[in-house]
C-alpha cells in the first residue's frame, strides 16, 4: 500500500487514478450527493484507505477510503477518526472497518 504525506496529496493521486466522486456517510447507507444515490453496505467495496495523524493535535487525525460501487463508480470518504462510528449500524461499522 502507497503511503501519502498529507491528505490532500492522497486526494488529488486517487482523483487521478478515478476516484471522481464524493461520498458522505449516514447511518446506514453510503451517499453520493452529486447523483443523488444512496448506497448500502452490500452495494461498495472498499479498496484502500489510508490514515493521516495530526501533528500537533489528535484531533486532526483522518482517514481517506478509496471506494468502489457495485454499479462502477468510484470515489472517496474522507473519515475523522471515530466521528462517524457513534451513528453507523453495524453493517456499515463492519464495512469501514480497518483491519
Amino acid at each position: 500500500m502507497t503511503n501519502y504525506d498529507t491528505l490532500t496529496e492522497a486526494i488529488n493521486i486517487k482523483q487521478a487514478e478515478g476516484y471522481t466522486f464524493d461520498f458522505n456517510l449516514s447511518s446506514s447507507t453510503l451517499q453520493c450527493k452529486k447523483l443523488n444515490k444512496t448506497f448500502d453496505s452490500s452495494e461498495f467495496t472498499v479498496d484502500s484507505f489510508y490514515r493521516f495523524e495530526g501533528d500537533s493535535n489528535p484531533d486532526d487525525s483522518s482517514i481517506l477510503y478509496a471506494i468502489s460501487t457495485e454499479y462502477g463508480l468510484k470515489g472517496l470518504l474522507v473519515d475523522a477518526y471515530g466521528a462517524y462510528s457513534d451513528n453507523l449500524n453495524a453493517e456499515m461499522i463492519q464495512k469501514l472497518k480497518i483491519r
